[in-house]
């Protein structure tokens, strides 16, 4: 991690919802409820939880790729662009993407989603360069491309193959080799192993932190996988329906978990030499489209007290870098 913490990136109550209209009435799908980020420069930031938690949804709203049927409906997200930190969320879809052009990329889920499937990786690379470089400077920069897929270990010929003819995780690697080639400031990572074996996510893995080490960058890395984030990330948020419930550097959330739903996910991963049964989280996770009131883990918490079931915590900060919103943990400070 930074030993200076510098903000790059910033959002303040935001909120993103599936505005859906069904059989005559609408339907709120709070995919991104109040999330409140900082993340810094020079690190790899995880966002870990249960499919369907609105990971993804956070990702996009954070890359700024706002279409129908989802809002931002409130909050900012700022940038820091030199030394000015700037509301991105009040630009126009131009300049939307021309920052994006400039200053972020996006490693979707699936790599066969990047690729013409007619088309050699070379074209890929190419109709990327021409959509992002102008003109005079597109041959410095395709060979500055060809340069970073020759660092990051793949093969001389990928460039000259069409996407079915690569692994999975040849495929994930010329992605993350593509969202690179422009030595974008933040690199936003959507599940970039899942559908992967280990041994094939261990060199993904590996890339990813080869490629933040060289450019000195910063990573939002959204993965399910508990153990892929010990690995990678140097801070994590715990995201559950829409929200951020705790949020620590990586030692802290794996070594003292404070949420009851951190702790489960903890708790759930496999051992060496412990044979024993995990217990994974009871029950299942709410419709976004109708959460419960309170805490919204407050159904499935064994630890649930009645305030748990009327409010939604604050924050409580264990230290600086550590803070969980629970009403166990927020005893003390809550009264």
């Amino acid at each position: 991690m930074a030993t200076e913490k510098q903000t790059v990136l910033r959002t303040q109550n935001l909120q993103a919802f599936y505005v859906l209209e069904m059989q005559g009435t609408q339907k709120v799908v709070k995919a991104v409820n109040d999330v409140n980020l900082e993340i810094y420069e020079n690190e790899i930031y995880g966002i870990a939880g249960e499919s369907g938690c609105g990971k993804t949804t956070l990702l996009k709203t954070l890359f700024n790729e706002i279409v129908p049927p989802l809002r931002l409906m409130n909050g900012k997200i700022c940038y820091r662009i030199g030394s000015d930190e700037v509301d991105v969320t009040g630009m126009s879809a131009e300049e939307k993407r021309k920052l994006r052009m400039e200053y972020i990329s996006y490693i979707p889920q699936g790599s066969m989603s990047v690729f013409n499937p007619v088309q050699r990786i070379r074209g890929t690379f190419q109709d990327f360069i021409r959509s992002h470089v102008s003109g005079s400077n597109r041959a410095e920069v395709f060979e500055l491309a060809h340069k970073r897929v020759s660092e990051l270990g793949l093969p001389q010929n990928v460039l000259d193959v069409y996407p079915h003819q690569l692994s999975g995780g040849m495929r994930q690697r010329v992605t993350i080799a593509l969202a690179s080639s422009l030595n974008p400031r933040i690199m936003i990572g959507d599940e970039p192993t899942t559908a992967l074996d280990v041994v094939v996510q261990r060199g993904v893995i590996q890339m990813l932190t080869d490629i933040q080490k060289s450019l000195k960058n910063t990573i939002i890395l959204v993965t399910h996988d508990m153990g892929v984030h010990a690995n990678v990330s140097d801070r994590i948020g715990i995201m559950y329906a829409g929200k951020i419930v705790e949020e620590g550097t990586t030692e802290q959330i794996f070594a003292e978990p404070a949420h009851p739903y951190t702790r489960f996910l903890i708790n759930s991963l496999p051992k060496f030499g412990d044979k024993s049964v995990r217990d994974s989280v009871p029950g299942s996770p709410p419709s976004l489209a109708d959460l419960p009131k309170g805490c919204p883990f407050h159904p499935r918490c064994p630890h649930a007290k009645d305030i748990c079931h009327q409010q939604m915590p604050d924050f409580s900060h264990l230290d600086d870098d550590h803070k969980v919103a629970c009403w166990l943990v927020g005893e003390q400070q809550h009264g």
